[in-house]
């Protein structure tokens, strides 16, 4: 067994891996960039070395530097992780030339998956099922649009280097082709450095379930059950489960062999997974292999009880497969959701920013959370979003599933937009709860998914203005006791009045969702001393509370509750059953602050300037594509927000922008400015 281990990878999977390294008795080495010189990865390992800029090609891709550092440091093996260089046959094969372990497969394996189109000939020879396509060499424009008649309608185009729904689209006619294209085209270089595409029939109502595999040097290959990751958005995965839902055991069994063949077709050693569309009728179609260990691996651990990560040491080792087919067993039922910094009322877009508020469900048997951050952390937009990986274990779907939401209820983040809330709404659904999906699930659902500020919004706002009058009762006790006159009536915010009652003015702003926009709310809150009254939209509303810990101990007309409060400056984030509601507390007088239009010219978030969709002069529409960005490997599309010509561009195509920098400027036509 290897004494040390370098991990060429950030964030949780670091600390995933140190975490089973250090149990093993074996030291970690650990790379950082420089936005990471204070992650949690580098605070866990033994020792770590700086690698360079923030960028990944500045840094974590760097991989004859990361060789150089583990012969440096006396690492006997680098573990890749997943993304950045695990998938990389030449990174692997350069390990290999210097004598350093790589903890994955060879090679060749490596090779012979990663390309999309060449595993479907190999796949095809070893009898694994496959869906219509084309996965040709001729890559031309002609041949391309040709092979999509004979592939027909819909078709998927994807990278067939890719991965993760990058470099993705679904066409829906010929007429659309071109476009499509020429847009995964572009992707497709820009996350893997590799414009190849391949075009296959997209099934209606699929549902994607994969296969783990594991195999040795001894010729041993098994499966580990099964993983269910229909839900999807822009074919990233948001929740997956083991065992997939629904299968027979027959089934289970056809796909498990189909997934052992596809292995052994190409040699296959250490962990990988074998993905598969599954169709209405049952059958069931290769669709890719990932010559690593998958985001999703931990609820494959949980129903297996066994520890994957050592597992692919042990075999990189040397050592053979700790069990056998025979002797896997698989128990209970677990659940995996991302935690991502992102907005899911705005197209998911990433938010970066600084994550000021952090408390995470208690972990234990039924509940684990794999992460790389901690409160007030940073969330880079060099690198994926993901805050953590929350799983969750129990004897039978219907209680993993009631341990899910739970845990999902008392995860509290503020500082940036999150996904909490949307993951909830999932695992709270009807449709969900009977396993009654395909990977359109997000897309059929959307509206009670995501949808618009809940109906608990007005309670949220009378908590707030409750919060508000408590948080300025607490404050001018704390001033009036430090005072020469803690008696005095100017230290006092009761709200007296003479000949009138005691009225306390709250003016809040509410961060109501899409775009970060700001609703401003004026509350007049009465305070007849034993309790406090509201009168908002027609109801009349007693509230009464104290603050401890962090908590608002509420009550509004008789109904107690505990609602869990960060506070920072200004702004206050309140945590509800039902999501979390941020406000600012502002001044009484303080305007109303409305988003024009033209703000959608601005940009989304720190990116690259890809193309410009048109030209200075020309007339656009509103919703006309006008500029395409791209921000952490995704593409964004700027619209054109009402009808008018565009009259200048501020920024060229490869050049980098700020979150909310003007990107160019349209002039509005008449009918637009009278609209």
């Amino acid at each position: 067994m290897f004494t040390k281990l370098l991990i060429a990878n950030r964030g949780e999977i670091a600390c995933r891996i140190i975490n089973t390294a250090r149990d093993m008795g074996i030291r970690t080495v650990a790379l950082y960039s420089d936005a990471d010189a204070n992650a949690r990865h580098v605070a866990m390992t033994d020792e770590s070395f700086h690698i360079g800029g923030s960028a990944p090609a500045d840094s974590y891709l760097k991989a004859d530097l990361i060789i150089d550092i583990a012969k440096k440091s006396g690492a006997e093996a680098i573990h890749p992780g997943y993304g950045f260089l695990s998938e990389n046959a030449e990174f692997a094969r350069n390990c290999e030339q210097n004598g350093v372990a790589f903890v994955g497969p060879g090679s060749d394996a490596i090779d012979a998956m990663g390309s999309k189109s060449a595993a479907k000939i190999i796949m095809g020879a070893a009898n694994v099922p496959l869906v219509p396509g084309y996965h040709g060499d001729d890559q031309s424009d002609a041949t391309l649009l040709d092979e999509a008649k004979n592939v027909g309608y819909p078709m998927l185009i994807k990278a067939a280097y890719g991965g993760g729904g990058k470099g993705m689209r679904i066409v829906e006619s010929q007429a659309d082709v071109l476009e499509a294209i020429n847009s995964a085209r572009r992707e497709a270089a820009s996350s893997f450095g590799n414009d190849k595409l391949l075009m296959e029939r997209y099934l209606r109502q699929p549902r994607h379930v994969e296969v783990q595999v594991f195999a040795d040097t001894f010729g041993n290959t098994i499966y580990l059950s099964d993983r269910d990751c229909s839900i999807q958005r822009r074919h990233q995965k948001v929740v997956e489960e083991a065992p997939a839902p629904g299968l027979s055991d027959s089934l289970r069994k056809q796909m498990g062999e189909a997934a052992v063949a596809a292995a052994k077709a190409i040699d296959y050693v250490g962990a990988g997974t074998v993905e598969f569309l599954l169709d209405t009728d049952d059958s069931f179609y290769f669709m890719e292999m990932n010559t690593r260990l998958q985001v999703e691996h931990p609820v494959t651990e949980m129903v297996t009880g066994q520890d994957l990560v050592k597992w692919q040491l042990m075999v990189a080792s040397g050592s053979e497969l700790p069990l056998s087919q025979d002797e896997v067993r698989v128990h209970g039922h677990a659940f995996e959701v991302r935690i991502y910094a992102e907005d899911p009322r705005n197209e998911f877009l990433p938010a970066a920013g600084k994550l000021n508020f952090l408390r995470e469900p208690d972990q234990n048997r039924h509940v684990r959370i794999d992460s790389g951050i901690r409160e007030n952390d940073t969330i880079s937009n060099f690198y994926d979003p993901m805050i953590s990986k929350l799983i969750v274990w129990d004897e039978s779907r219907p209680r993993a599933l009631q341990r899910l939401t739970h845990a999902l209820s008392s995860y509290q983040i503020s500082g940036l937009k999150h996904n909490i809330e949307f993951l909830a709404n999932i695992a709270e659904h009807k449709a969900f709860a009977e396993a009654d999906f395909c990977t359109d699930f997000i897309e059929r659902y959307s509206n009670s998914l995501i949808g618009d500020v809940t109906d608990e919004t007005e309670n949220a706002l009378a908590l707030a203005g409750l919060y508000q009058v408590l948080a300025r009762q607490h404050a001018a006790k704390i001033n009036a006791t430090n005072s020469d006159d803690p008696y005095s009536p100017w230290g006092q915010v009761s709200g007296f009045r003479l000949n009138s009652a005691n009225v306390h003015h709250v003016a809040l702003l509410h961060v109501t969702g899409a775009d970060g926009e700001h609703e401003l709310q004026n509350l007049v809150i009465t305070d007849l001393g034993d309790s406090l009254h509201l009168g908002l939209n027609g109801q009349a509303l007693k509230l009464a509370g104290s603050i401890k810990d962090e908590v608002l101990l509420a009550e509004i007309n008789g109904h107690k509750s505990k609602v869990p409060v960060s506070h920072e400056g200004d702004e206050f984030t309140l945590f509800l059953p039902s999501g979390s509601y941020h406000f600012k507390a502002v001044l009484a007088q303080e305007a109303e602050e409305t988003v024009d239009s033209a703000e959608k010219l601005k940009a989304p978030m720190n990116g690259t300037v890809v193309t410009h969709l048109v030209e200075v002069g020309e007339t656009v529409v509103e919703g006309q594509g006008l500029l395409v960005m791209e921000a952490m490997k995704m593409e964004y599309t700027i619209e054109a927000p009402f009808d008018g010509v565009v009259s200048e561009f501020y920024f060229q195509s490869g050049e980098l922008v700020t979150d909310g920098v003007q990107l160019l400027n349209v002039e509005p036509t008449a009918d637009a400015e009278q609209a």
